[in-house]
């Protein structure tokens, strides 16, 4: 691998925050990484902040529109140079081992496709915390083991389609591996396990690390975005699930389709967000929640697209 790690940041929303990201890549204890900030909206005084740190491992660019979500991933992707590249959070925060830890695993297991440091998650102000569904992806579905395990193929596709336990922001990918792949253009939220999914069906594997090296920000949920969530989220969920059990059917994975099928994490999800609709007296989301956690999956083709539920 070259001695850079392409460290790519899409950009939109908290100035702050985003500071604070950026702040923790120039404080990693290796200094063989770059940072590329691909702005998607039009904050007064980002691009100064960038002009005045005068560091020539940073770019920073803005957008002339506004490219959205997937588009600004797919512009970040199309700018990477390194072998091994990250598409950081714009507010989540690097610990200062996290190069070094990314590039000691890729140096041990040469070719790896994707890498998954250990992960602890923070709040909006930036405190450890420990949520249900945190203790579910740390308890019930991340496999167990112990320094660096490499997983794969139909073990790995079906551990993560019975509960998505990586943290997106966090993961380093085999640049090459990801190009090819790109970001789906009919998903926006649920894209991130979709992209994994189709790496793995290609027949890249993942490094998992147990050692801490990522600080993942989980904001909490507003009544309208659990309003959102409840409609958008869960109906392109379903939409992808059932699309990946057919595409895991024809892999010849009977386990993963079955894992698909199911999807019991997405559907014990909605059932914690129950209290938030009741409380926020939204009879559409608790129907949309109610939905999702209960009732049979629509049946799809391969590409997860049914007539009755349109995108995001």
């Amino acid at each position: 691998m070259t001695t850079t790690i392409d460290i790519m940041l899409p950009y939109y929303g908290d100035v702050a925050l985003m500071q604070t990201a950026v702040r923790s890549v120039l404080a990693q204890s290796d200094p063989d990484w770059r940072l590329t900030v691909v702005d998607d909206g039009q904050e007064p005084g980002v691009p100064e902040w960038f002009a005045a740190l005068a560091d020539p491992r940073v770019r920073y660019q803005r957008n002339e529109r506004n490219l959205g979500v997937t588009g600004n991933f797919n512009k970040c992707l199309d700018l990477v140079e390194a072998d091994y590249m990250v598409m950081m959070g714009t507010d989540d925060v690097m610990l200062p081992n996290y190069v070094a830890e990314i590039r000691r695993i890729a140096a041990e297991h040469p070719g790896v496709g994707i890498i998954q440091p250990g992960v602890q998650v923070i709040d909006g102000a930036g405190q450890v915390v420990n949520t249900i569904a945190d203790q579910a992806k740390a308890r019930i579905y991340l496999p167990r083991f112990s320094g660096t395990v490499l997983m794969g193929g139909e073990e790995l596709a079906a551990s993560l389609l019975r509960g998505c336990w990586f943290y997106f922001p966090s993961l380093c990918w085999r640049s090459a591996a990801i190009k090819k792949a790109a970001f789906r253009p009919d998903l926006d939220i649920i894209q991130d396990l979709a992209i994994v999914i189709d790496l793995i069906e290609a027949g890249e594997t993942m490094a998992l690390s147990g050692e801490l090296a990522f600080h993942y920000r989980r904001h909490e949920a507003s009544v309208s975005s659990v309003e959102a969530m409840a409609g958008k989220r869960f109906a392109e969920a379903r939409r992808y699930f059932v699309g990946a059990a057919a595409q895991m059917d024809a892999l010849g994975w009977p386990k993963a389709a079955k894992a698909a099928r199911r999807y019991t994490a997405s559907r014990l999800h909605a059932v914690t967000l129950f209290p938030s609709a009741l409380k926020a007296r939204s009879v559409p989301g608790m129907k949309n929640l109610a939905r999702h956690a209960f009732l049979p999956a629509p049946r799809a083709g391969r590409a997860g697209r049914t007539p009755s539920e349109s995108k995001r």
